[in-house]
């Protein structure tokens, strides 16, 4: 995730890494070459007297017009449904890092070995977002679980959902020792419960990415819409036409490009979410809380 101060306009005008430049720059190119190519041959045309120079194609820009306007609304749908799952996607690790909280400082309190909750839960988050990223090993998780056990959840088609076995294992174990009771049990419980329905919820965004159909027919409006609107341009704007053409398929082009890297927020690009400073967070968090020994004052002894 790119850091940016929110409130440097020209700062962030004049950006170039993390826009959409760097993924739509060629095809503007294109687009603009392709508009000077249209707009030299009408102008060679009319110079020659080919055609009537107020009737080039007869394209009637009313229509032209209309089909923009939709255009525009269903790139705005693609843009905030892209929104969305981003905005979901950081809900779900917002949640990760609350109930991992809450379950780690319930377990350091009430249960023994805390440190050893500690490290299964900044094994789960890391084995998470390994996960997401594609990478099916255990090669970061190995810092903060024993080799038996990386083995053990190695042979999971998940492996995220094998370090919640041992989550699970953990509290069972408290409970047979008699550190824990029932109730006890039954809220650490939830709260793994709860950490596992984020791990689904991500799974659920990066698994089902928008109907081919819709974004197809998305990309056929914009090609066919650019393809004629210099056809369109070049008998009432003249050789402002190029520049009319750069300005309309930078903003078309653009924002599906934005809708597209931020579908899949789990991923690589520099807007994606940051994991790894959110697993920092986790992990660090469940640390600090196994080691905190609180220092009380009572009031005798203060007086």
């Amino acid at each position: 995730m790119i850091e940016y101060n929110r409130y440097s306009w020209w700062k962030t005008a004049f950006s170039f890494r993390g826009t959409a430049l760097p993924r739509a720059g060629w095809r503007v190119l294109t687009c603009v070459l392709y508009a000077l190519l249209v707009q030299a041959t009408f102008e060679l045309g009319s110079d020659l007297q080919l055609y009537d120079e107020q009737r080039f194609l007869g394209i009637d820009p009313v229509g032209h017009a209309v089909v923009g306007s939709l255009l525009g609304f269903l790139i705005v749908f693609r843009m905030n449904s892209s929104n969305n799952r981003y905005w979901e996607g950081r809900s779900h690790w917002g949640q990760l890092i609350n109930s991992s909280r809450n379950l780690v400082r319930f377990g350091c309190e009430y249960g023994e070995r805390g440190s050893t909750l500690s490290r299964l839960v900044a094994g789960y988050v890391i084995s998470l977002r390994r996960s997401l990223h594609g990478q099916r090993d255990t090669e970061e998780v190995d810092v903060y679980l024993p080799a038996e056990l990386c083995e053990q959840v190695s042979r999971f088609g998940n492996i995220p959902t094998g370090v919640t076995s041992a989550i699970s294992h953990w509290i069972g174990e408290q409970y047979r020792k008699g550190k824990l009771d029932s109730m006890q049990v039954r809220h650490m419980e939830d709260q793994l419960s709860k950490m596992v329905d984020a791990q689904g919820g991500c799974e659920k965004i990066q698994k089902t990415p928008l109907p081919f159909i819709y974004v197809a027919m998305i990309k056929q409006l914009i090609l066919a819409y650019l393809i004629t609107l210099p056809l369109v341009l070049c008998e009432r704007c003249g050789w402002w036409s190029p520049v009319l053409m750069f300005v309309v398929s930078l903003a078309l082009l653009g924002m599906e490009e934005a809708s597209v890297e931020i579908e899949d927020p789990f991923g690589s690009d520099g807007n994606c979410l940051d994991l790894e400073a959110l697993t920092l967070t986790i992990a660090r968090d469940a640390g600090q809380l196994a080691l905190f020994k609180p220092v009380f004052i009572c009031d005798d002894q203060h007086d």
